[in-house]
């Protein structure tokens, strides 16, 4: 999270346009072009110059469009496959790539087979575990197509077809004359309009999003696949060995691998669960390399990498480390034992709490390393100087000065006024902490919105989400106990009242205190999914008159809502305004150093490269691949270092099969790379030169975390799941060996 994150929270276009900067161009006004005219004539070098940098530092997450700029550089590395191959969404293998909406993956077979990170299908076996059945502890294998299990509540796999520009469309009507509200909503109409478009197609699922501060907009056209299944993940003690106190960190030893099943209707149209649905045949899915990867190996990421901030101003930069992440750190690290505590003794309860509970540990040890790596690489000093620089070439020519110099004002203006906002926002969002509370609010939101034409309804009110909403709403019923949401929620308030008097809502504590938690929690009916979910067709007026006491909070909260909302577009306009400028400033700038930029992580699809590497400072020497037998060394038997049984055996008798690594002479396990991902990029397939699959990538380590703010390439290494290891454990553990031979691994003979 980021101090701008207030804005993205607020909006979904969070953007405008540079239209007054294009307007002094089209004039003749922009007279420094001619004294820029000699950085242009040196376009080839800075190109030459570019190649070699990007081939050692392997920084960007790059748009496919943006192959041409980095193709050499690829090459160079050990690309063998045309660069040109990546610029297409409709060839492998970028149309093997597909997102899961939080999580990356891809096809691994002709009949929809889904490879992806174990901790990305973990909510799915949550979902369909109890306590006499836990897949959690012991892990889930299909036996057959029939026996694949429906994924949790809300699960999709998109596969993208297309990506336009549509940067005019979306600057339709958008001028300098717009306060920031009246910009934020002709953004958002613009993109409305042009998601109905694409929708207007069956089964598709579209987005606009914003790149390069709202310089520039692409539309992702995506294949929604509605029918998920969970058909294999190995048991906790592979798929998540080391627990929390790996995380993060290396070396490593985790099997996190998991893989998922693409179904469709008969006809091949997209539809929920049925049981005569079918799986879906793909255009194309990777093949899996018949050789893994060793040291100094090209290895390519392709996925949707979430949220960057590394083109955020100085003073944000500094807010967000000074104020922002420890305030977040410590709700979080307060959440974290809070439900601990409160989950102590009772499986059920924690098999309930366990993707929240993994999900808040997780972020919480990220924000250390993200505070940590900040110090240790001087972030403030750095951005400061970087900043310096930008702001020294906008000065240098006065015409420059006149298209930038007002929008970097602006800016900075809207760091205090947005700062102040998101502080307010972290602990006023405690109180979706109670479940049943977040629902009510949603439902009410709902049928507000749906007193007006659907065109002009708040995004994530349409028609188009309705499916999704039931999805969120019927989630519930697997991850809530009222006795430990009230707990939670006691907590919350405690937290929530530290708040200043003005950013409270006193209509929602007035309503509170005449309920009472005892009757709030005692009385309400909305706990039971078919209730819930039935509240989604009534009328305002029907919440408005309703005597459940989580409704009459949500009723009591909304007013409140709606004017935050109100005021968070005004914000969003107004600094996206500024924002679009200043990115178009250092795109400028940038390239006349001879830096071609690529745009912030922003969930789009993405491609990113780099060699298997280790790394070496400070007498620490980390060694590229992590092997079996430093598994069994870590393996003590209980609590987050319990392999199972037939690991330890195997291991112990050294019966790897053809999964040896032979530079290793072993089975490797994990392995780093400086291939440059963020979140997001969890269960992206990590390919060798050629395109085939030889991993997973799904975690980074506790000093690199800083790379999501300002890469460094000395600090920064991704860590892969070696898809020998994972081949290993499906023949030799766990027998998925019906899935070895439908992925082209073992000949379809073998028994």
């Amino acid at each position: 999270m980021a101090a701008a994150q207030a804005l993205a929270d607020a909006s979904q276009p969070d953007s405008p346009s540079i239209q007054s900067a294009e307007n002094s161009r089209q004039n003749g006004r922009d007279t420094s072009m001619n004294c820029e005219c000699e950085m242009v004539a040196r376009v080839s070098a800075i190109a030459l110059l570019w190649t070699a940098t990007a081939a050692s530092a392997n920084e960007g997450m790059w748009m496919p469009a943006q192959t041409a700029e980095v193709g050499a550089a690829m090459r160079a590395d050990g690309l063998q496959i045309d660069p040109a191959q990546l610029s297409r969404l409709d060839a492998a293998p970028l149309n093997a790539i597909v997102s899961l909406g939080g999580c990356s993956a891809s096809f691994v077979s002709p009949q929809g087979l889904v490879a992806t990170n174990h901790h990305c299908v973990f909510r799915s076996m949550q979902y369909n575990s109890k306590e006499s059945q836990d897949y959690l502890t012991n892990g889930f294998l299909a036996k057959s197509l029939g026996e694949e299990l429906p994924a949790v509540p809300g699960s999709r796999i998109y596969v993208i077809e297309d990506m336009p520009d549509v940067t005019a469309d979306m600057l339709k009507g958008v001028s300098d004359k717009l306060n920031g509200f009246a910009r934020y909503e002709r953004l958002d109409t613009n993109r409305k309009a042009l998601i109905a478009a694409c929708e207007e197609q069956p089964n598709r699922r579209c987005d606009v999003g914003s790149y390069y501060g709202g310089a520039s907009y692409y539309l992702q056209q995506k294949l929604e696949i509605q029918d998920v299944r969970l058909v294999y993940a190995p048991g906790l003690g592979i798929g998540n060995f080391g627990g929390e106190t790996d995380n993060w960190m290396w070396p490593r030893h985790t099997g996190d691998f998991g893989f998922y099943r693409a179904y469709v209707a008969p006809d091949g149209s997209s539809r929920p669960y049925a049981r005569d649905n079918v799986p879906y045949r793909p255009k194309n899915w990777l093949r899996i390399a018949s050789k893994g990867v060793q040291e100094g190996d090209f290895v390519m990421v392709a996925g949707f990498p979430g949220a960057t901030n590394r083109f955020l101003t100085a003073d944000e930069v500094r807010f967000n480390f000074a104020h922002y992440e420890p305030l977040l750190q410590h709700l979080l690290s307060d959440y974290a034992a809070q439900i601990k505590q409160a989950t102590a003794g009772n499986r059920e309860a924690q098999i309930r709490y366990a993707s929240i509970l993994r999900g808040v540990e997780n972020y919480k040890k990220k924000l250390a390393g993200d505070l940590a790596g900040a110090d240790a690489i001087g972030l403030d000093g750095r951005k400061a100087n970087e900043e310096k620089a930008f702001r020294a070439w906008v000065t240098k020519y006065p015409v420059r000065q006149t298209r930038f110099d007002a929008a970097i004002r602006e800016l900075d203006a809207m760091v205090s006024e947005n700062s102040r906002a998101s502080l307010a926002r972290l602990r006023q969002a405690l109180l979706d902490r109670a479940q049943i509370l977040s629902s009510a609010r949603t439902l009410y939101r709902w049928a507000k919105e749906h007193e007006k034409p659907d065109e002009d309804r708040e995004s994530g009110f349409q028609d188009r989400d309705r499916n999704e909403t039931v999805d969120q709403l019927t989630q519930i019923e697997r991850s809530y106990l009222p006795v430990i949401d009230r707990k939670l929620f006691e907590a919350a308030l405690d937290e929530y009242r530290r708040l200043d008097a003005k950013d409270r809502d006193t209509a929602f504590e007035t309503t509170l205190d005449q309920i009472g938690l005892d009757r709030l929690y005692a009385d309400t009916k909305l706990a039971d999914t078919a209730t819930r979910l039935g509240w989604l067709d009534k009328p305002a007026a029907a919440f408005e008159a309703s005597d459940d006491p989580f409704i009459k909070l949500a009723v009591a909260l909304y007013p409140g809502d709606i004017a935050a909302k109100h005021a968070a577009k005004d914000r969003a306009g107004r600094s996206q305004a500024a924002r679009a400028i200043f990115m178009h400033g250092q795109r400028a700038y940038r390239q006349a150093i001879g830096r071609p930029m690529y745009p912030d992580a922003n969930g789009s699809l993405r491609i990113t490269w780099g060699k298997v590497a280790g790394r070496t400072r400070d007498g620490q020497i980390w060694m590229p691949f992590t092997t079996a037998e430093g598994l069994l060394a870590k393996e003590t038997g209980k609590g987050e270092f319990d392999a199972p049984d037939a690991a330890i055996a195997a291991i112990r008798a050294k019966d790897y099969g053809p999964y040896v690594a032979p530079a290793l002479g072993t089975l490797p396990v994990n392995f780093l790379s400086t291939a440059d991902i963020t979140n997001g990029n969890s269960g992206s397939a990590t390919l060798n030169g050629r395109g085939e699959f030889v991993g997973l990538a799904f975690d980074g380590t506790l000093e690199g975390v800083i790379s999501d703010w300002e890469r460094n390439a000395d600090r920064s290494r991704s860590i892969h799941v070696d898809g020998r290891f994972m081949l290993w454990t499906m023949d030799k553990i766990d027998g998925a060996s019906r899935l070895l031979k439908e992925m082209g691994v073992l000949p379809a003979s073998r028994s």
